[in-house]
């Protein structure tokens, strides 16, 4: 499949009811702690803007306007997401500070350096074009602001057959990189990383997740998981090979976060300074 068909494909699957059904209101591991962890690490400040890249349907950018008190854009690639994240916002009493466009993560549609921070949680993983999406989260960037990234690891050499092909890469694991992989990509977009942190037990904590909760629709509303798509027969394969990849230390989930630096200066200052 090409790029754009690799998008379509991932922003269909992310859109449809099952996926918030398996996954949570999140959609990536760790959940809502997670992305406060993020957050703090950022170092918001009341009043800065944030973009949230791949933002589905508007669970971290609500949070962040809400708690932080940022004004936060959110792009993503589906429009039936925009859609419900902007419903969200409009029913939490957000909508000033809570916007979302349709859009793709490697044609940002925002003027140069209008953000103070960018996050993108379990997205960069499935860019077709990474090196782009990291060019335009620091054209995006202002001097001085910083990115936080939290997002599938893997060690794509080692991966099993049950983690390969297109629907592994929708499941945000047959394009991930090493974490060291991430940092490099960030740097050779002009990004200095300041922090990496590991949060494995997050990914197998999700995993069980998934397990308990397809257990219980295969009991309860079986039908909808087959007009969803979900191969019955396949998925325990495929949740069992997760599981032991992330064991084995294959697959793993970890927090990035990375500075614009300023043309005449270290540029770790926090957003907004």
């Amino acid at each position: 499949m090409n790029p754009e068909e690799i998008k379509s494909c991932c922003a269909d699957a992310y859109s449809k009811d099952i996926v918030a059904l398996l996954l949570g209101d999140s959609y990536h591991p760790g959940g809502t702690a997670l992305t406060r962890r993020l957050a703090d690490r950022l170092a918001l400040t009341p009043g800065g803007r944030v973009l949230d890249v791949a933002s589905g349907r508007g669970t971290t950018a609500l949070l962040l306007a809400d708690v932080y008190g940022v004004r936060a854009d959110g792009i993503d690639y589906a429009p039936a997401n925009t859609a419900l994240a902007q419903g969200a916002a409009e029913a939490a009493g957000l909508a000033e500070r809570a916007v979302f466009t349709t859009g793709d993560a490697e044609h940002l549609p925002y003027d140069d350096e209008v953000f103070d921070a960018v996050v993108s949680e379990c997205a960069l993983c499935t860019f077709p074009d990474k090196p782009r999406a990291a060019a335009e989260v620091a054209r995006v960037l202002k001097p001085g602001g910083r990115l936080g990234i939290t997002d599938v690891t893997a060690d794509t050499d080692r991966l099993p057959p049950e983690l390969r092909g297109l629907t592994a890469r929708i499941a945000c694991i047959a394009d991930a990189r090493p974490l060291d992989d991430y940092a490099e990509l960030l740097a050779a977009a002009g990004l200095r990383t300041l922090t990496a942190e590991r949060h494995d037990e997050a990914m197998i904590r999700m995993i069980d997740q998934v397990q308990a909760r397809l257990d219980l629709l295969r009991i309860t509303a079986p039908a909808r998981l087959a007009d969803a798509g979900v191969d019955l027969t396949a998925a325990p394969a495929v949740l069992d090979a997760a599981r032991a990849a992330v064991t084995d230390g294959v697959l793993g989930y970890a927090l990035l976060t990375a500075v614009k630096p300023h043309p005449d200066g270290p540029g770790d200052l926090p957003p907004g300074t």
